[in-house]
């Protein structure tokens, strides 16, 4: 498993694949075990790594996860077979904001990692499918230290893509259902939980 892992982190390297940094996967591996987090829905596989990490964290846990990308959802299912997880993670190929789950499915943990362009559509999406006291993990919200910077950008789709992810985070803080804490850990995480008990 740690030879797959490292394999894996050589394969994003050489193939510019963006994958979670080690830091921000080892706290949502904590976050799993200290909240007896079982089933998790993971928005954007790319090669498969933070799903592995995430089955990886306790025996009971089941993982989800969506890539559109059909190179990087190929890449996904290999690592997955060869790292014998393949009855724990689920690999669905499919544009997240296509996807039609069962309104009976509900998930402890769904982590938000994929076009950060859409991260407030993919929330408003999937919130509807989180236990009551359940939460939604984001990555990349510094990215890459741009983010509170974007007056400061000269590349037009840089300053674009870094401006929805400052309307994001706006939206986290100044959402009436769920409570948001924000830590400075690797790029940049956020972890929200509904107010109120659903």
């Amino acid at each position: 498993m740690k030879e797959l892992i490292l394999e894996m982190e050589d394969y994003a390297q050489e193939k510019n694949v963006p994958i979670i940094e080690k830091k921000s996967i080892a706290f949502i591996m904590k976050y799993i075990k200290e909240h007896n987090v079982k089933s998790v829905l993971e928005i954007g596989s790319a090669i498969g790594y933070s799903a592995i990490l995430m089955a990886s964290a306790k025996d009971d846990v089941l993982v989800t996860t969506i890539e559109r990308d059909e190179e990087r959802y190929m890449e996904c299912l290999k690592n997955v077979k060869r790292c014998g997880m393949d009855k724990k993670i689920n690999v669905v190929f499919q544009d997240a904001l296509d996807v039609n789950l069962s309104e009976e499915v509900k998930y402890d943990l769904i982590f938000i990692d994929a076009a950060k362009g859409q991260y407030i559509k993919f929330f408003e999406k999937y919130k509807y499918f989180l236990k009551e006291d359940g939460a939604i993990i984001t990555d990349n919200l510094k990215f890459h230290g741009y983010v509170g910077k974007s007056d400061k950008i000269e590349s037009k789709n840089l300053k674009g893509l870094v401006e929805k992810i400052e309307n994001y985070i706006d939206f986290l803080k100044d959402n009436e259902e769920f409570k948001t804490d924000f830590y400075d850990i690797g790029d940049g995480l956020s972890v929200s939980v509904w107010k109120d008990e659903k």
